[in-house]
């Protein structure tokens, strides 16, 4: 599986990817992510105690690009929730509790996909009509022309703006994923690295003997 950009993506649009191949569960010290877990969104709901959506995402890339599409920002959605409704942190996968949980703390946009689902290479590229895809959510949802966009050979997997395709999707059984930061538009390669840093960070300390592989485009 080759990740690719395609020639016709936005100068200004980069995707970051951390590769994961974890061990067999036996290897995992999730009684360690579940401590650290604690402790990061105890400091996240201290910030939160003085939580205003004008300062922390009006004026956010991410916030202005989402409202381009007539769309709100998922991340903040998440965030209110967690702060203001008391929404439990999601405990169904550790795997995917990576991905929440560097949302949470940093505010950017991350994706998941299981690789061995995948159909091919990965190419990323600026849409320019929409396509059909099977959604995530359950429903059939579609690419936005002017969004950021990955396909495989099997179609649309992921979009900026409508999420992930229900076929590369994480699974109970999924041992070897890609997490995907998404960058604001204009955001470089390096400070999307800095992201991928903390998302390593929380992925070595479920999986210390876990192996990671990053990609840019």
């Amino acid at each position: 599986m080759r990740i690719i950009r395609d020639e016709n993506m936005n100068t200004d649009s980069h995707v970051g990817i951390l590769e994961v191949k974890y061990p067999d569960l036996a290897e995992w010290d999730t009684a360690a992510f579940e401590q650290m877990r604690d402790r990061e969104l105890e400091v996240i709901r201290k910030e939160g105690e003085q939580y205003d959506r004008e300062t922390w995402f009006r004026q956010d890339p991410y916030f202005r690009y989402f409202r381009k599409f007539k769309k709100t920002y998922p991340i903040m959605m998440q965030v209110e929730s967690f702060l203001l409704k008391g929404r439990p942190f999601p405990e169904e996968r550790y795997v995917n509790a990576v991905a929440f949980l560097t949302e949470l703390k940093t505010r950017v946009l991350a994706g998941t996909h299981d690789a061995d689902r995948v159909e091919g290479d990965i190419v990323f590229y600026t849409e320019t009509e929409k396509v059909p895809f099977p959604s995530i959510h359950g429903s059939e949802g579609h690419s936005y022309p002017g969004d950021v966009t990955g396909r495989d050979d099997g179609g649309v997997i992921i979009s900026m703006i409508a999420g992930a395709d229900s076929r590369t999707c994480l699974q109970d059984d999924s041992s070897h994923v890609l997490y995907l930061i998404f960058g604001s538009p204009g955001m470089t390669i390096e400070a999307i690295d800095e992201y991928l840093d903390q998302l390593e960070e929380y992925v070595k300390v479920l999986a210390p003997a876990a192996e990671t592989e990053r990609h840019f485009v």
